[in-house]
C-alpha cells in the first residue's frame, strides 16, 4: 500500500475536526488542524502493526458543506 486516504470534516457545532479513513477502521479528531495532523499520524501507526505494509502516503480529504437559503 501506497497512500491512504482520510475524509475529514469539521464540526461546525462544537469545533474542531474528525477524520475516518476510507476502506480501513480509523477514526480520530482534533480541536485544531495541527492537533488532527499528529493524531492521525498516531492512529495510522497504531492501526498497521509489524506484520502489515504501511501506507507511504497520507492523504487528508478536507470535505466542506455549504447551505445556501432558497
Amino acid at each position: 500500500m501506497t497512500e491512504i486516504i482520510l475524509e475529514v470534516t469539521e464540526d461546525e457545532v462544537d469545533g474542531g475536526y474528525s477524520a475516518s479513513a476510507l476502506g480501513h477502521g480509523i477514526h480520530t479528531q482534533g480541536d485544531s488542524c495541527e492537533e488532527l495532523r499528529r493524531n492521525v499520524k498516531e492512529a495510522v501507526d497504531c492501526y498497521f502493526d509489524d506484520t502489515m505494509p504501511q501506507p507511504k502516503l497520507i492523504r487528508l480529504h478536507f470535505v466542506r458543506d455549504e447551505v445556501l437559503v432558497a
